[in-house]
């Protein structure tokens, strides 16, 4: 069985879809990159076979696609899915934003208003 919390605890904030093709996680000295699947103002979603465990916290780096301003900021597991798993959901673990500056967060909730309007639109 995942890891995962119950669901009343997931989808809080407007998620988008995300390809952030470059996700710089640096934990206990060890610097992988990885790519986010979804974003929100909470937190993101990043792809990985091998998540960390949860409530380990550790440094991540990103920009989002179009956008040159590098975020950065410590992030906590607060769920993961192990691989292999069913064929359905691919393995992760769901990250929240622990430090965010009040400026990103601003950036990255007009960044993700935007991006739905533009999927709402093509619907």
């Amino acid at each position: 069985m995942p890891d995962e919390p119950l669901q009343e605890h997931k989808r809080r904030s407007l998620r988008v879809p995300i390809i952030v093709t470059r996700v710089r996680v640096d934990h206990e000295g060890n610097v992988f990159f990885g790519y986010a699947k979804n974003i929100s103002k909470a937190g993101l979603f990043i792809q990985t076979i091998n998540p960390k465990n949860i409530g380990e916290r550790f440094n991540v780096e990103f920009c989002l696609p179009g956008e040159s301003d590098l975020f950065s900021c410590t992030v906590e597991v607060i769920w993961k899915r192990d691989f292999p798993q069913s064929e359905k959901y691919e393995p992760g673990m769901g990250l929240k934003f622990i430090n965010l500056s009040p400026v990103q967060a601003d950036l990255l909730e007009a960044w993700i208003n935007q991006d739905a309007e533009i999927v709402e639109e093509s619907i």
